[in-house]
């Protein structure tokens, strides 16, 4: 699973397999006397990572962030699953509650998996666009398809204020600002 179509900036890794994999390699390494510095660099900067999209926030809106309506999009560690295990959705909410934000939050097959780990902390949304809705800026934190071509002018629309902060980088900034939005993605000036 080491290729190119990994090898993208972004909010982290999660999920059952990879997190756990890269744990049992050090372990296994510390056991026969190995310090394993490069696979715990591995670690220490994915989780990091997973922090990032609530630092620009914060940034980008203040380090007063309560009252705020944030929208996300994506809360599995991948598309095509429900699984939230280790994701990079669930720091960040954690992060945005402690903050006392309003998180409306839509994922296309995870939102009874995000419902069971959360209950009433956040609000469940019945679509990408109903999580829009008055949101003070929109956080993309998993890449589904259905998050790639949505109707940006419904969003704009909808939202309080147009600020996108794109964790997988899927949209192009030139033409997120020629559509009148704010958009911020990982590691890009």
């Amino acid at each position: 699973r080491i290729g190119r179509k990994f090898l993208y900036p972004g909010i982290g890794y999660g999920g059952s397999c990879f997190p756990k994999d890269v744990k049992a390699l050090i372990k296994t390494a510390e056991q026969n006397g190995y310090e394993m510095r490069v696979l715990r660099a591995v670690e220490e900067v994915n989780e990091r990572q997973k922090g990032v999209l609530f630092d620009k926030l914060q940034k980008l809106l203040g380090k007063e962030l309560e009252g705020k309506t944030i929208a996300m999009w994506g809360l599995s560690f991948k598309p095509e699953t429900d699984d939230m295990r280790e994701a990079p959705s669930l720091i960040l909410i954690e992060r945005l509650i402690e903050a006392g934000c309003c998180i409306r939050v839509y994922d296309p097959v995870a939102m009874d998996e995000c419902r069971r780990r959360m209950g009433a902390a956040v609000c469940y949304a019945k679509d990408l666009y109903d999580a829009t809705l008055d949101a003070d800026a929109l956080l993309l934190v998993t890449e589904w398809k259905e998050f790639r071509l949505p109707s940006w002018a419904v969003v704009k629309k909808l939202m309080r204020c147009p600020l996108v902060l794109d964790g997988r980088n899927i949209y192009d900034r030139a033409e997120m600002e020629e559509q009148g939005f704010e958009y911020h993605g990982i590691g890009m000036a």
